[in-house]
């Protein structure tokens, strides 16, 4: 039996990890990538904002202390910029004082995670985000 509709097929989430250690950059690199997502990289905080005005991901994770920009002038520069409400920003970072937290979430940041963290927990977090985007 032959059906007129055509499958849909989706293009995976495009995710830009954001971190300047190569080790944490490698590891969420395959994580994102097992979990069926199209992952990008910047290394610096200038190399972010050049690669989110050109792919404009759907989930940015995004390290605070970076060689130029940090994480919290990234995220409040993205939420600047009313085109780009709908990518969702995780700050996945060594700080994990209070005062970090709250400001990593007064600047817009979806989520702020903690390393060093779980990576079920992580990719969990990363679904669950892009989920309630839809």
């Amino acid at each position: 039996m032959t059906s007129n509709s055509q499958p849909k097929t989706t293009q995976p989430k495009r995710i830009l990890i954001v971190d300047d250690e190569p080790n944490i950059i490698v590891s969420l690199e395959f994580l994102m990538q097992q979990a069926g997502y199209q992952v990008h990289v910047a290394r610096t905080g200038e190399e972010a904002v050049e690669k989110i005005g050109q792919i404009v991901p759907d989930l940015v994770l995004l390290d605070v202390m970076l060689p130029d920009l940090d994480g919290f002038e990234i995220c409040q520069w993205v939420r600047e910029h009313p085109e780009w409400d709908p990518i969702r920003i995780v700050m996945l970072t060594a700080k994990g004082r209070d005062v970090d937290v709250a400001k990593g979430l007064a600047v817009g940041a979806d989520a702020y995670i903690t390393k060093p963290f779980s990576t079920r927990k992580l990719v969990a977090e990363v679904e669950r985000i892009l989920a309630e985007k839809v």
